[in-house]
């Protein structure tokens, strides 16, 4: 039965793998926008394993199920993308990104890659969001991988994880805040 049983979730990791793919070989290409600042210099320095962002970057095209007011970019910003909220790190390259303000709470997401320590993002996002009145949650890490949650209120969210390799942080960013923090 335990045999049976690893099967089964290795079968439903394949296909969770398998929906994310569809999911993004429907992305149709948009016309490239301008790379956030500091991203030149950047791109450069990150390992060729991460090169789906030197292509165009795609936005993923409305299906019968998608809702008004969902979207989700490769390689750059998505529209109505509340920056202000959860800024880009200088220097940091966007991987992808998502933001679906027809859920309560609205849920944003962002990808982003960044030569550099994981510690550093960390504390970057750490000061971004303590201005903006979010409160860590205790713990720095969920088994080997830092992450730290935040919270504002009491239904506001946000957790960011980074994965470090090779001198290169890769970090996900994912939040579910009220609608008026999105505006």
């Amino acid at each position: 039965m335990k045999v049976f049983g690893e099967r089964t979730r290795a079968a439903v990791s394949v296909l969770a793998a398998g929906t994310l793919m569809a999911a993004l070989a429907a992305c149709t290409p948009a016309a490239p926008g301008p790379a956030p600042s500091g991203s030149s210099s950047t791109a450069a320095a990150v390992p060729s394993s991460a090169s789906a962002s030197s292509s165009p970057s795609a936005t993923a095209s409305a299906s019968p199920s998608a809702e008004p007011g969902t979207s989700a970019t490769v390689g750059a910003l998505v529209p109505g993308f509340p920056q202000t909220l959860l800024p880009v790190m200088p220097g940091a390259r966007v991987v992808s990104s998502s933001f679906d303000k027809t859920t309560v709470p609205a849920t944003v997401a962002l990808v982003g890659s960044i030569p550099g320590p994981a510690a550093a993002v960390l504390a970057y996002y750490t000061a971004a969001l303590e201005a903006q009145g979010f409160k860590a949650v205790p713990g720095e890490t969920v088994g080997t991988v830092p992450s730290k949650d935040f919270l504002r209120g009491d239904n506001e969210t946000v957790n960011i994880s980074v994965m470090e390799t090779s001198g290169v942080s890769t970090f996900t960013i994912g939040a579910n805040v009220a609608a008026e923090s999105v505006k």
